[in-house]
């Protein structure tokens, strides 16, 4: 599903017909070209600056800093995990943004925002200034004691994180065990860890034939915060061991040992053959230092996503610091809102005054089943945030099937295709 924002709705509040829109007079009035900066070439990046030369074209200047040539998309990415896919599979280039959008790509990574002075330090110490400065930086991770990353994945930042903890489930043998950790919501994908847990625990289990292994589950949250039947169902189904309430203190990566606390006991003890810790989450730390955080994430108004705090800076995605979800999807549907609000403010013509965005997720729970999750969201002009529309009896779920799995893969085949071509 998409937002129900688009844009023939943006078009027609401002009397421009799709064919005129980049030769109105209004939008080539300036001298100069405004110049937007997109930080990040994710789900949100992606498509805000992709969105924005499709509807502003030849009128503004879009430039997307992304430190990476390729970009690995975490939506699928537990499918590598279990062999239903490669990491080429989920892999995107930027051609499309430079060759058929005119989009500058900046392959370097932002080092400094200068907000007083509109401009942008690199790691080569080149500089660009803007206008318009749209953040889209991903996530961070609150560190754990001990946890080396190159020993011990999270695998919450696709690529070569995934293929490590593809490398280490490929190591083990019947009787051994996965541990892995749920961090504290808020935090990419609400559904992936619980999804991560059914794929390895099938693919040990009924792919692999390990009947010994075992898969343990430590949730720093109270219960399943999202599709709990269908999830719990599954746990149960494949063996899981599933502990709600663990808090993760320690790592020792050299033996793959995990220290955590419960409500009951502290300091408690797991050793396994494949550790996969996934630490609790924030805002980017470009957004810490650039003092556009309100406690873990950036505060924005999400009628725009412009920062409440520096006018002129956007910040969509994982980062953002609404009571939407962090994901790929609703990423997507951010982006968009964001770069209509962008060209609205260029062009002095009143912001949308309710946009509507939409959280949905499919999850694989085996080789062959998946379940789905939705929440349409509109703007709530008292709170200046996204709420689930009233009425409609949002979050809804559909239980794990056959059919969805092989949905599954048009929905997400719509979303890459709307992301990066």
């Amino acid at each position: 599903m998409k937002s129900t924002i688009n844009r023939r709705d943006f078009l027609k509040f401002l009397g421009f017909s799709t064919a005129s829109f980049v030769l109105t007079p209004s939008l080539l009035k300036a001298a100069t070209n405004p110049s937007i900066v997109v930080v990040g070439g994710g789900f949100a990046g992606a498509t805000c600056a992709k969105y924005l030369k499709l509807w502003g074209g030849s009128s503004i200047d879009v430039t997307v800093i992304e430190e990476n040539a390729n970009y690995v998309s975490p939506i699928l990415s537990n499918l590598v995990l279990n062999s239903q896919k490669v990491i080429g599979d989920i892999t995107f280039g930027y051609q499309n943004h430079a060759n058929t959008y005119q989009i500058n790509m900046v392959h370097k990574k932002l080092v400094t925002i200068d907000k007083d002075n509109k401009s942008l330090i690199l790691d080569d110490s080149s500089t660009l200034s803007y206008d318009y400065l749209v953040l889209a930086p991903g996530i961070d991770f609150s560190p754990v004691s001990g946890h080396d990353f190159t020993k011990v994945p999270h695998g919450w930042i696709a690529g070569t994180q995934t293929t490590l903890l593809k490398q280490q489930i490929d190591t083990m043998v019947d009787g051994d065990e996965f541990v892995m950790s749920i961090p504290k919501s808020p935090y990419r994908c609400p559904p992936g860890p619980y999804e991560r847990a059914c794929v390895v625990a099938h693919y040990l289990k009924n792919v692999k034939g390990y009947l010994n292994s075992k898969v343990t589950v430590l949730d720093a949250n109270a219960d399943i915060i999202v599709e709990k039947d269908t999830f719990g169902s599954a746990f149960t189904s494949y063996g899981v061991d599933y502990i709600p309430n663990a808090t993760v203190t320690a790592v020792n990566s050299d033996t793959k040992t995990v220290t955590y606390d419960t409500l009951l006991n502290s300091g408690i003890t797991k050793t396994a053959k494949v550790l996969n810790i996934i630490p609790n989450q924030k805002a980017a730390s470009l957004i810490f230092d650039a003092g556009l955080n309100s406690g873990n994430w950036a505060s924005v108004d999400a009628i725009s996503y412009e920062s409440t705090i520096t006018s002129g800076i956007y910040i969509i995605g994982d980062s953002q610091g609404t009571s939407q979800p962090k994901a790929g999807h609703i990423g997507n549907a951010e982006a968009k809102v964001c770069a209509d609000a962008i060209l609205r403010k260029i062009n002095n013509v009143a912001l949308y005054a309710n946009p509507k965005t939409n959280s949905a997720c499919y999850s694989p729970i085996s080789t062959t089943q998946a379940s789905w999750l939705t929440v349409v969201y509109e703007y709530d002009s008292t709170t200046k945030d996204m709420k689930p529309v009233s009425g409609a009896g949002y979050p809804t779920a559909g239980s794990a099937s056959s059919t969805n799995y092989k949905d599954m893969f048009s929905w997400s085949t719509n979303l890459f295709k709307d992301t990066f071509y």
